[in-house]
């Protein structure tokens, strides 16, 4: 079994940063691949970020691009998402998730998820 626990989230002024964790423990974590995810209030879920297990290629949603970057360490399985500039429209719970493989922009191919964190970006 796999475990992802998020942290960092909080609440942040436009123009902020944010640097949310996410711990993977359980099963070998190095040949999986990370996404993390996002849903506001009466949205979907949708894709921020990807990183392949040992972080060599990675994916960000256009929304994102230019002011968010993924990493990982893998000696402390550990999966990062730095958030810089924030908008209010990034407001939302973040989530982390694990797959075998390679990295997807759709959340039903994951096979395991974190409970989420709360992001807010005050105007």
């Amino acid at each position: 079994q796999v475990h992802l626990v998020e942290s960092g989230g909080g609440l942040v002024q436009a123009g902020g940063s944010l640097r949310l964790s996410c711990a993977v423990s359980g099963r070998t974590f190095t040949y999986y691949a990370v996404g993390w995810f996002r849903q506001a209030p009466g949205k979907e879920r949708e894709f921020v970020a990807a990183i392949i297990w040992d972080g060599s290629s990675t994916a960000y949603a256009d929304s994102v691009k230019g002011r968010f970057t993924i990493s990982r360490d893998n000696p402390k399985n550990t999966v990062y998402l730095q958030m810089n500039i924030l908008k209010p429209e990034d407001t939302a719970v973040y989530y982390c998730a694990g797959r075998r493989g390679y990295y997807s922009d759709r959340a039903e191919l994951y096979d395991h998820w974190g409970q989420g964190t709360q992001v807010t970006v005050s105007s």
